[in-house]
């Protein structure tokens, strides 16, 4: 089973997302220390141990035991050019059964954000969730007022749904977010916000 884990990939035109590794730390700690007031304003707040060696290696074995479950799929996102990491993306709360959905969740360093890399990934992991893992329903949800996580969700194909009250703690405080969703058989045609 670990072997089929570190083999796990997935190519897009410009990156390769794979799981994250403790070789990763690092590079990891690096872009997000360099991107924290890029990031915060969106992001649940940071644990005390958030760029530690350790708190990034239980975020690591947490990363390997979620896609061997089947409950997660955390990734990161390489470029290949460069090997330099852009940030990552995860298809998390997996369900089965009736339900066949997850949710989608993202990020990017600062200085790779409004490169399309977002919007790269987003399309990959889509395709290998309808195609590989079967899935019917991918959902994701965003603060009504960041505008490029909603502009890169509806260029993805994603469709608005409608408002979350408190839906998530941001920065320290319940907000409400704004929920997308992506249908393998998508019969709703453009939804339109108000």
């Amino acid at each position: 089973m670990l072997g089929r884990r570190r083999k796990l990939r997935i190519e897009t035109e410009r990156m390769t997302l794979r799981l994250p590794r403790h070789a990763d730390h690092a590079e990891w700690a690096a872009l997000r220390l360099d991107s924290r007031d890029f990031l915060v304003p969106w992001e649940p707040g940071w644990a005390p141990d958030h760029l530690t060696r350790k708190g990034f290696a239980n975020r690591v074995y947490w990363s390997a035991r979620a896609e061997s479950s089947g409950t997660a799929l955390p990734l990161f996102l390489i470029r290949r050019e460069d090997e330099v990491l852009l940030g990552a993306i995860t298809l998390d709360n997996i369900r089965r059964g009736p339900a066949q959905a997850g949710t989608l969740g993202y990020w990017v360093g600062a200085p790779h954000a409004r490169q399309g890399y977002m919007r790269e990934a987003i399309r990959a992991v889509v395709h290998h969730a309808f195609t590989v893992l079967d899935l019917s329903r991918i959902e994701a949800a965003c603060l009504p007022e960041n505008a490029a996580s909603r502009g890169v969700l509806e260029k993805s194909g994603f469709k608005y749904e409608g408002v979350a009250q408190s839906y998530l703690q941001i920065n320290g405080r319940w907000r409400n977010h704004v929920l997308y969703s992506n249908l393998r058989a998508d019969r709703r045609g453009r939804t339109d916000i108000g």
